[in-house]
């Protein structure tokens, strides 16, 4: 109940949020999500004290690109932003320099966070200035919500062979393959409400590589939680985690949804 009630709120937020929402009220709340998201991996990566005035700049620097692309959103405006986030954080490292141990590892960590976060989440906007574009991120987000779902309880019933032990002990081959399929039904259920015009052929496709990248962006944040021994990125979402653990499979899934609708010859 701890998990299902604060699920159920979170849902029926971004549901309503994507399909009544004014795009001005989406960009207002995806600069709000991603700049706590740029802290909590921030705080998982940089565990120096530092000055609040300094952690705010760092994540400022990891969400720029959101924030600039929901002012342009153009993909021309996010290579700019993403250039200008560099440049900030190359200017903040030769500033403190002398006071950082391990100074590259940790500039390393931090520009990684900029493409993580800040390139990966503007596609976010990106999809949602598409035409459609709330109703493809509502079945992007169910992809992955189904997907997640789908393997947790297919492999804890089917699952025998490990998928990534050294990563993530709990998943199996036998939960990604459920995960997908229910990804699947998702999309093609929330497609058959939002789009019944579109390229079905393209949607199955789409679904079962889309829920695949899914499962990988969900491991890529294993792979940084085991790298700085944490267990949650967050704990503002109670039972859930923090906001990292929720878009972990969006942050994959959005930007290739958005080149598959920008580019359809490919």
């Amino acid at each position: 109940m701890k998990r299902i009630v604060p699920g159920l709120f979170i849902a029926g937020f971004w549901l309503l949020l994507l399909l009544k929402g004014s795009i001005l009220l989406f960009c207002l709340a995806i600069i709000l999500i991603v700049l706590v998201a740029a802290a909590e991996y921030v705080k998982m990566v940089d565990v120096r004290p530092t000055s609040l005035l300094e952690r705010w700049l760092l994540h400022v620097a990891v969400a720029a690109p959101v924030i600039v692309t929901c002012l342009y959103p153009y993909a021309d405006a996010l290579l700019g932003a993403t250039l200008g986030s560099f440049l900030l954080l190359t200017g903040y490292f030769l500033y403190r320099y002398k006071n950082i141990d391990q100074s590259y590892d940790l500039f390393c960590r931090l520009v990684f966070g900029i493409l993580y976060v800040g390139v990966l989440g503007a596609h976010l906007v990106l999809l949602r200035f598409m035409p459609e574009g709330g109703s493809w991120l509502v079945i992007a987000s169910a992809i992955t919500a189904c997907s997640d779902t789908g393997a947790y309880f297919v492999g804890r019933s089917l699952g025998k062979r490990k998928l990534c032990p050294s990563i993530s002990p709990n998943k199996t081959v036998e939960g990604a393959i459920g995960g997908v399929l229910c990804g699947l039904v998702g999309a093609l259920f929330f497609a058959a409400l939002l789009l019944p015009a579109c390229n079905w052929f393209f949607l199955t496709g789409a679904a079962v590589f889309l829920a695949g990248a899914g499962i990988v962006g969900d491991l890529t944040e294993s792979i940084i939680k085991r790298g700085t021994d944490t267990k949650d990125s967050g704990s503002c979402l109670a039972g859930h985690g923090g906001v990292l653990d929720r878009v972990d499979s969006l942050l994959f899934v959005c930007p290739i949804l958005y080149y598959l609708l920008a580019f359809p010859v490919l």
